[in-house]
């Protein structure tokens, strides 16, 4: 009898420590939950901070100019008297600059992945991969002032330009600056297709072009979607670059080699001179809210493109 009892004082004893680790792990994952959460809530609150802020000194112009004024106007000329605060050329030269940055960058970032992880022999890769990536480590105005020095000379020689500081240098090195980008997690999205897919591809007479273009791309096509998001969010978001290469000049563009000042290069060169709380003040804090709202539609819209093939890839597969 006092063996059992022993025995069932032990199990109970057993069964209580067994049940007071479970509740001591479930307090540390709840400690842990609660943390992270914490954490992408402070993340979360940082970034409305932001916005927030970023109306309430923006949206007081609107009192002084309309909106249509403000987004249509032809003319910047914040210190004149009167002022004109009409942003459309800074629109339009924000919109340019990304677009030729864009067709560069995307199809150089897109075939490098695709020479990197389906063509170049591991030592070529190894070779390559380090030096594209290298580029991405290179600050902002180390390339704006290659563009100035080298670039911008080379430009004005070759095609006879009155200045070599211009649309084209600046989308040039705008689309250095992205392939990195799109490169890199281009190729990880390439590296995570399936090899059962490649092999049965292979196996059914496909050749390796066909195999790629047929099977890998549309794969990884979400994946490659968000690489040309995030290169191109850094394109049209860009400041120091635009700022010291792209001419400076508040114009319309009408070709490649005109001088542009894109909205970001405006809103750097003149808000240190902006006497704080006035017009001109609150005229580059408006600017800033119209980049955010065309980063904000275009980041829905190249989304909206990925989930669209993402499905069509997966139906295709």
């Amino acid at each position: 009898m006092m063996s059992f009892a022993g025995t069932g004082q032990n199990q109970i004893k057993e069964m209580d420590e067994f049940a007071r680790k479970g509740r001591g792990r479930q307090r540390r994952e709840r400690a842990i939950r609660i943390f992270f959460f914490c954490i992408a809530l402070a993340s979360i609150t940082t970034l409305g901070l932001i916005v927030v802020f970023l109306f309430m000194e923006g949206l007081p112009i609107f009192a002084k100019v309309s909106v249509n004024d403000f987004i249509f106007g032809r003319y910047w000329y914040p210190t004149d008297e009167p002022p004109d605060f009409g942003i459309f050329a800074l629109i339009m030269a924000s919109l340019a600059v990304t677009t030729v940055a864009s067709v560069i960058s995307i199809p150089l970032g897109v075939l490098t992945a695709l020479y990197l992880a389906e063509v170049a022999s591991a030592r070529i890769r190894e070779l390559v991969k380090p030096i594209v990536e290298l580029l991405a480590a290179l600050p902002s105005v180390v390339i704006g002032f290659f563009g100035m020095v080298v670039v911008a000379p080379f430009l004005q020689e070759v095609f006879d330009l009155p200045t070599g500081l211009n649309l084209f240098n600046a989308s040039l090195m705008l689309a250095f600056m992205s392939i990195p980008t799109i490169c890199s997690i281009s190729e990880d999205a390439i590296f995570s297709v399936p090899t059962e897919l490649k092999e049965a591809s292979l196996a059914l007479g496909a050749t390796h072009l066909e195999t790629i273009v047929r099977v890998i791309v549309p794969a990884s096509i979400s994946g490659i979607a968000t690489a040309i998001i995030l290169g191109m969010s850094r394109a049209i978001g860009e400041t120091m670059v635009v700022l010291m290469v792209a001419g400076g000049a508040t114009l319309i563009p009408s070709s490649l080699f005109d001088p542009v000042r894109p909205m970001p290069a405006s809103i750097a060169a003149e808000m240190a001179e902006a006497p704080f709380r006035g017009d001109h003040y609150y005229a580059l804090f408006a600017t800033g809210i119209v980049l955010f709202i065309f980063t904000l539609l275009f980041n829905v819209v190249a989304d909206h493109i990925a989930h669209k093939y993402r499905q069509v890839g997966a139906a295709t597969l």
